[in-house]
């Protein structure tokens, strides 16, 4: 154990921090955080998830010319508005759907042409598609310019949750001169309260911080080691969630289902991020049935319950999902497909105008697709941020938070 484990891009990592219960630090940080206000969680598919089986154009004809193994039946497709359906593994985003939470944005992504996936998640993450050496997130730029909204740049004060991100590092995302926070799930951490001593990395961890002079480290607060201390006295799995939710036994569903803790501790979170990986589906993808369809339902299911043990809080709460690029609209020879381009995004809040699938449709034609071989951008994936940014942390200022991108909010899509 060592500080570089614990540094990474300008931000502080709190790794090994298990399920954090919902009362954990409230009276403590009662007089340091703000109430709750608005709240972002930002969710990245890794490997590029296949937008044309998540959200199925099922009334276009060459759909199912091009995937005669791999499409979805037309009485299989949970319809949306006639045209578009989600793949049946979706069902539990289709009440979020017609209650008006949830919003799809079609044909969307990043304008860079690569199909690198690590290029194009570090576009994605940087804000900055096609300049490569961006070392820090779009996300930490949007926080730095509500700072300056609030004429308070270097002296707001700010709990150390402010932004946190589930994982065992803090990610490009959230990379910057805001500190961040990432928890992760390691079983040497001794936080349930069973053990007679700390854990070796607890310990590291205390020794660390403690005989830091780090400014990063002080930055993130004394609350945050006493966040820590406490979790050692406490037992996270007498956490129940609210309203009858419930999460997938797994890696995503367990950070859903921790964000929904940090979130209701009042521990002053503005944004949270978080990932999920499965998405390259190059070969056996599957149709209703198969690999893409157990991971369609682990995302679902997480997120679905994440918004029903958040309860009135949802109101306050915008997840937004996306993922690197889609792929190709064509299945490959061992039914699956390859990297393509244009992708689907999901909005889901309190605030959201849901109900509907947003964007320029730009067919499937032949003539239609990007490069003859995926579906077309006509949506930039960071106008769709932009607007949620704004609405939720109240950062405007677009050219500091995605330099180059000349975004005009006349254009955006009012998704809320």
């Amino acid at each position: 154990m060592n500080r570089r484990f614990f540094l990474h891009r300008g931000a502080l990592a709190v790794a090994g921090t298990a399920a954090i219960p919902s009362f954990m630090v409230r009276s403590l940080l009662a007089e340091t955080t703000n109430p709750p206000g608005q709240r972002l969680v930002v969710i990245f598919q890794r490997g590029a998830a296949d937008g044309l089986n998540v959200v199925v154009p099922y009334r276009e004809k060459n759909y199912y010319s091009m995937r005669p193994t791999i499409a979805i039946p037309q009485n299989q497709v949970i319809d949306l508005d006639g045209f578009f359906g989600l793949h049946p593994s979706l069902a539990s985003f289709k009440p979020l759907y017609d209650q008006g939470h949830l919003a799809i944005v079609h044909a969307c992504g990043s304008p860079d042409m690569s199909r690198s996936h690590f290029d194009a998640q570090d576009y994605m993450e940087s804000g900055t598609p096609g300049v490569k050496g961006t070392d820090d997130g779009w996300l930490n730029r949007a926080l730095q310019a509500e700072d300056l909204v609030h004429r308070c740049e270097g002296t707001c004060e700010h709990s150390a949750f402010r932004a946190l991100a589930l994982g065992s590092d803090v990610p490009l995302t959230l990379a910057g001169r805001v500190p961040a926070i990432a928890l992760n799930n390691v079983s040497g951490f001794s936080v349930a309260g069973r053990g007679p001593t700390p854990s070796p990395a607890a310990n590291a961890f205390q020794a660390m911080y403690a005989d830091s002079g780090d400014q990063i480290l002080h930055a993130a607060g004394d609350e945050t080691f006493e966040a820590v201390r406490m979790l050692r006295a406490a037992n996270p799995a007498q956490y129940q969630p609210a309203n009858g939710a419930s999460y997938p036994n797994n890696d995503f569903g367990n950070s859903m289902k921790q964000i929904a803790q940090l979130l209701k501790a009042n521990l002053g979170v503005e944004a949270a991020f978080s990932d999920v990986s499965g998405w390259d589906t190059h070969q056996n993808q599957g149709g209703v049935n198969g690999q893409l369809a157990n991971r369609l339902s682990d995302f679902s299911q997480s997120i679905a319950a994440f918004w029903r043990d958040m309860g009135d809080s949802a109101e306050n709460i915008t997840v937004v999902t996306m993922s690197e690029f889609g792929r190709t609209a064509r299945e490959n020879g061992t039914a699956g497909t390859d990297h393509g381009h244009a992708n689907a995004m999901f909005v889901l809040g309190g605030r959201v105008n849901g109900g509907k699938v947003y964007g320029k449709w730009p067919g499937l034609a032949n003539e239609q697709l990007n490069q003859g071989r995926d579906l077309a951008l006509t949506t930039d994936y960071r106008a769709v941020l932009g607007e949620v940014v704004a609405s939720t942390i109240g950062a405007s200022d677009f050219e500091k938070i995605f330099p180059g991108a000349s975004l005009d909010p006349a254009r955006f899509l009012r998704l809320v």
